[in-house]
């Protein structure tokens, strides 16, 4: 036994009046002197209107359609960057201008398309007339429309082509109305948000698709939080979760029911709304989950207040003539405090220093 407790024992054992039944409680008889002398100290149990979690690792990230991946549809040449990352970007905010010699090409087969569609609708206006009047047949009229058919469809697919590679409508306007090439694309911010990250640098070359920038809208944000296989039963959609550090706060919106086979811990995912501008995406905190409203009666102690006898769980209710165990069911248990479930009032008070001394007094004279 741990010398320091040897001490206490004896101490206690020497000060104590002993053990006075009073029906089936058991009261530690201790005189005012006697306690100030065995440092004892209360506290009054505060009640607990929630059940909070042991303290969880999480990760912070951006949730699902928040974020994008800015790229070019065209091979062509960084020629400008009007943004960096960290920087916040307004939906339809230029962020850089590609030079791409694949452009004009695309311009151009849209120009011939143009032209052509423009001579087959003359040629059907005018086989339409001649059909009208019964000078040429019906097959030949039909011909007409069929040629005109497919070239507006080429027309329209060229059109798509434009848009695809990042020619806005105005831009195609010019090009139809002018014949005004345009030799380089602007891309614009697909959302608002924050660049979380650029990909490329001025005078780079880039082929089509290759991620420029990442762009994300920062709030609300996800907490993945890994949570023990134990909690699996206890944690559901729409618990409170805290993250003490920031004072932020969300909601549980899944559980999902995978178990990592390598540390056995389950996914849980919250969306962080309250002070949510307080945490980046890729940090990693330490969360709470927390059962409001929970049935039957929950206080919240000092952890040095709970002592252990065997497998059960005592604190020490002060009375009028010293202490009496009480046994009690931990339901959390954090660094600092312990969550206690039992049928108290919530007027006591328990010892929360010299409980060493207590026990001691207490298994010396035949308790547990």
């Amino acid at each position: 036994m741990n010398k320091s407790i040897q001490i206490a024992m004896l101490a206690a054992l020497s000060l104590c009046s002993g053990i006075v039944d009073a029906g089936e409680t058991k009261v530690i008889a201790m005189t005012p002197k006697q306690q100030q002398a065995l440092g004892i100290t209360t506290l009054a149990v505060n009640a607990s209107s929630e059940l909070t979690s042991n303290r969880l690792p999480g990760e912070i990230t951006v949730p699902v359609g928040q974020e994008r991946v800015v790229s070019a549809a065209q091979s062509g040449l960084i020629d400008a960057l009007f943004v960096a990352a960290g920087q916040s970007v307004k939906k339809g905010q230029a962020l850089a201008h590609i030079s791409s010699p694949e452009l004009v090409a695309l311009q151009r087969d849209y120009l011939q398309a143009l032209t052509q569609k423009r001579l087959a609708k003359n040629t059907l206006d005018r086989d339409a007339e001649l059909y009208k009047d019964g000078i040429i047949a019906e097959r030949r009229y039909l011909t007409t429309q069929s040629g005109h058919e497919e070239l507006a469809s080429l027309l329209s697919q060229r059109r798509q082509a434009l848009r695809l590679a990042g020619m806005g409508d105005a831009a195609i306007a010019r090009l139809e109305n002018r014949g005004e090439y345009s030799s380089g694309l602007t891309i614009s911010a697909p959302i608002e948000g924050q660049v979380l990250e650029q990909m490329v640098t001025v005078g780079q070359r880039i082929d089509p698709a290759v991620p420029m920038l990442r762009i994300g809208r920062l709030t609300p944000l996800w907490l993945e939080i890994h949570a023990p296989v134990e909690a699996l039963g206890t944690v559901a959609k729409g618990m409170l979760v805290r993250i003490p550090k920031y004072q932020a706060e969300g909601r549980i919106i899944a559980v999902i029911r995978s178990v990592n086979k390598n540390d056995q811990t389950m996914h849980v995912r919250a969306e962080i709304t309250s002070n949510a501008d307080k945490l980046s995406p890729g940090q990693f905190v330490e969360a709470e989950v927390a059962a409001e409203g929970v049935a039957g009666k929950q206080f919240t102690v000092p952890k040095n207040a709970v002592v252990r006898s065997g497998a059960d769980s005592y604190v020490f209710v002060q009375v009028d003539n010293g202490y009496t165990p009480k046994k009690v069911t931990v339901v959390s248990e954090q660094a600092d405090k312990v969550v206690i479930s039992d049928s108290l009032s919530g007027r006591e008070k328990v010892a929360i220093t010299g409980t060493v001394a207590i026990k001691a007094a207490w298994i010396g004279t035949g308790a547990e």
